[in-house]
């Protein structure tokens, strides 16, 4: 005869039975996954492109620090550098140079444009940011919620302009 003990068996034989059955079914992908597929197909254009600038090269010439402001390298990838603006150890603004070779549409913008800064065609990127176009090719930007057009685009006169337009 069977003991009362079997009984306590049984839940644990259970449990392992029902993750055996649902391990061994069929996996439904994520919405994370089957974005990931798409983005990354054959098809898929690269979000860097191989002849793009490397980041490090546009670090020299960023502004320097001055009369109070202190620049400190944020982030610097393949085409693509940034720097935050300090003034009394609070970002006041956001720097950046971008490679347009990644993303066509940025230079795009440049072409009807009515204004320039240091001799280069110049845009306002909403209502916190002035770009300028440096040789057809590199995007130079200010970005601040408390400087004016006039500040930004001061600053943008600070970068070392004719050096970038001789790199490549």
């Amino acid at each position: 005869m069977i003991g009362k003990g079997w009984q306590k068996g049984l839940i644990p034989l259970s449990l392992i039975l029902l993750l055996s059955v649902s391990a061994c079914g069929p996996k439904t992908p994520s919405r994370f996954e089957e974005a990931q597929k798409e983005s990354t197909g054959k098809n898929a254009k690269p979000a860097v492109v191989k002849e793009s600038t490397e980041g490090s090269s546009f670090n020299k010439y960023f502004p320097k620090a001055e009369s109070g402001y202190s620049v400190t390298f944020a982030q610097e990838k393949k085409g693509f550098a940034e720097a935050k603006l300090k003034k009394g150890g609070k970002d006041v603004a956001t720097l950046s140079i971008n490679d347009t070779v990644n993303d066509a549409d940025a230079a795009k913008k440049y072409a009807k444009s009515s204004s320039q800064i240091s001799g280069y065609p110049a845009v306002d990127i909403g209502k916190n940011g002035t770009g300028i176009l440096v040789k057809k090719h590199y995007q130079v930007k200010v970005t601040s919620k408390s400087f004016s057009k006039t500040d930004r685009e001061n600053w943008l006169g600070k970068f070392d302009l004719k050096g970038l337009e001789s790199l490549k």
